[in-house]
């Protein structure tokens, strides 16, 4: 993944702005060529640099409003099978490895606190978890964001 210059910052920032603005008006706002956006644009999505757009819905939306955190203990000789069996799971948003006792903390979301209870089960059945750990999350009271770094230059 490449880093981001200060001219695609500015891009993110107007697009952050105003998400459905034509590639044509977010030129001339610039200043640049609608061409130079465009190229951009492509390379960001093309190297990683910018997340699927279905990122953007937010869970509750799509009737999971309950949000959990669940920690996963393994044995390391099936990690590659339990990340496979965790990204067959939709409720399973996303998974990471820290440092630490915690093996895999993975973002999950549920219709119910019993359908949390149904989905960390399903956690715990894949192929190499040991043990879990859930914390409920009861709100959100700093939603994901990344507007600050874009204008941290």
């Amino acid at each position: 993944m490449q880093e981001l210059d200060p001219t695609d910052k500015r891009i993110l920032r107007a697009l952050d702005e105003d998400p459905r603005v034509p590639i044509m008006v977010l030129a001339q706002r610039l200043g640049l060529a609608r061409g130079t956006v465009q190229t951009r644009l492509e390379r960001m999505a093309a190297s990683g640099a910018l997340r699927p757009n279905s990122s953007r819905v937010l869970p509750a939306a799509l009737g999971r409003g309950v949000a959990a955190s669940v920690s996963a203990e393994l044995d390391q000789s099936h990690l590659n099978e339990a990340i496979a069996a965790l990204r067959k799971i939709p409720e399973v948003l996303e998974c990471h490895a820290p440092a630490g006792d915690t093996d895999l903390l993975i973002r999950v979301v549920a219709t119910s606190p019993d359908d949390l209870y149904r989905v960390s089960e399903e956690i715990r059945l894949c192929p190499g978890i040991v043990r879990t750990s859930t914390s409920m999350f009861l709100r959100e009271v700093i939603p994901y964001r990344t507007t600050g770094l874009l204008a941290a230059d």
